[in-house]
């Protein structure tokens, strides 16, 4: 644990309101997802009133929170309209696809306050933004990396660092985008796949070496008032590791098995990258271990998906810790078992063919079979997140479960999400 002072330290919440009263304590969502979903009820079991908002009607978070809005959020002015209209306290930036410029302006003219900070929203919703403050500012261990904005830029960019190489958009969420390559003839496609999945038209991407590492962990990383001494306090949770395909994680679990250096090193470099974006929160930031040496390579400014074991694993789950942190209320990152999740996906051919004639179009209105067959694995629980559509990697539920040992609970998490069957 460090401690530090912290000028956006949020003022401890003392006394809640009642929801749909004139001194509710009112939070906003931008992003209503499946943690959005998570947070929203973390945070109404604290008596706060949440407003959650997002590009699509129904999502996740709709359906619990006291109010929902569907707006373009990468229009500032649709964002700042829906700030006027609904006075919240806090916002809670949850995906990628927001209107940051707005935010700045939200927070610099005292309209609310932006969780952690507008500035960390901004730097770490842009791959640029955040690897220039790890390696360049910072001093972290990357990767070798560059940025191209064109066809060409990435050709040059490419053969600077070599193949085989990693291009991402520097603006894209859960894998979109991200392309391996293996030589020059696969850059085209990668640009092309590239701007298809990124968050805004004519995106610049980045292009990483590969790193030689063992494993890939997610380490939450909390920042809190300390409520001895009311300055910001950061904390660890035990590390998550976490299995990725096309991107996207698919399992993930706690404790991964480190040594305690490796351990000490990803916290010194957690601590750093978290306490030069301030504010409070949980952080998910993804490092590379290789021995006892770790590379950064994300961070994510709120509950991070691998962390979804946690709602089994811990005394808190991160949604909970989040809530908390950002009322300025105490938190405690105790695992209390090593537990693990697997993402339950819409399936094989869950929409059909697509508009073009190719697979993985999408199905509305689905439904879910095999969930008593699911319960009944031992020490096992569901999330269904209710989302109104079902595509063939879009990621509809997760089992989490725990056991004794992290080798067990995983073969239990992977036993009740392949009993769950989306049908439409």
């Amino acid at each position: 644990m460090t401690a530090a002072h912290d000028p956006l330290a949020p003022p401890v919440v003392d006394r809640f309101g009642t929801p749909g009263t004139p001194d509710a304590t009112r939070v906003m969502l931008l992003g209503s997802g499946e943690l959005g979903k998570e947070v929203t009820i973390a945070l109404q079991r604290l008596g706060v009133e949440v407003i959650a908002v997002d590009r699509y009607a129904g999502a996740p978070a709709h359906q619990v929170a006291h109010r929902s809005h569907t707006i373009d959020m990468t229009d500032s002015g649709e964002v700042r309209r829906v700030v006027e209209l609904e006075k919240p306290q806090v916002i809670l930036p949850e995906i990628e696809a927001i209107a940051t410029a707005a935010l700045a302006q939200i927070e610099q003219d005292g309209l609310a306050r932006v969780v952690p900070t507008a500035r960390a929203v901004q730097l770490t919703m842009d791959r640029e933004g955040i690897r220039r403050l790890a390696a360049e500012e910072l001093g972290l261990p990357t990767s070798r990396y560059a940025f191209a904005s064109s066809l060409e830029e990435l050709q040059e960019a490419c053969a600077q660092i070599g193949f085989p190489c990693l291009v991402k958009p520097t603006m894209s969420s859960s894998g979109k985008g991200q392309s391996s390559l293996h030589g020059p003839e696969d850059v085209e496609a990668a640009w092309t796949y590239a701007q298809s999945g990124a968050r805004v038209t004519g995106a610049r991407v980045i292009v990483e070496s590969f790193v030689d590492f063992e494993y890939e962990i997610t380490l939450l990383t909390v920042r809190s008032v300390d409520p001895r001494t009311g300055e910001i306090r950061t904390d660890f949770c035990e590390p998550i590791g976490h299995l990725q395909e096309r991107g996207d994680y698919v399992e993930s679990w706690q404790p991964q098995a480190m040594t305690q250096d490796a351990y000490d090193s990803a916290r010194s470099v957690a601590a750093r990258v978290t306490g030069a974006l301030g504010g409070v929160g949980v952080f998910g930031v993804e490092l590379f271990v290789q021995g006892v040496d770790v590379y950064f390579s994300e961070v994510s400014p709120r509950p991070h998906d691998t962390g979804l074991v946690t709602l089994r694993s811990q005394v808190l789950s991160e949604f909970d810790m989040h809530a908390r942190a950002v009322l300025g209320l105490p938190v405690v990152t105790t695992m209390s078992s090593p537990g693990a999740s697997a993402v339950i996906y819409g399936g094989s051919g869950i929409g059909g063919a697509g508009q073009d004639g190719s697979a993985g179009g999408t199905a509305e209105g689905v439904g879910f079979e095999g969930v008593a067959r699911a319960l009944a694995v031992p020490e096992s629980d569901l999330r269904l997140f209710g989302k109104p559509s079902a595509s063939e990697f879009r990621r509809m539920g997760v089992a989490v479960a725990t056991a004794e040992d992290v080798e067990t609970a995983r073969e239990r998490a992977r036993e009740a999400a392949s009993r769950v069957t989306v049908v439409r």
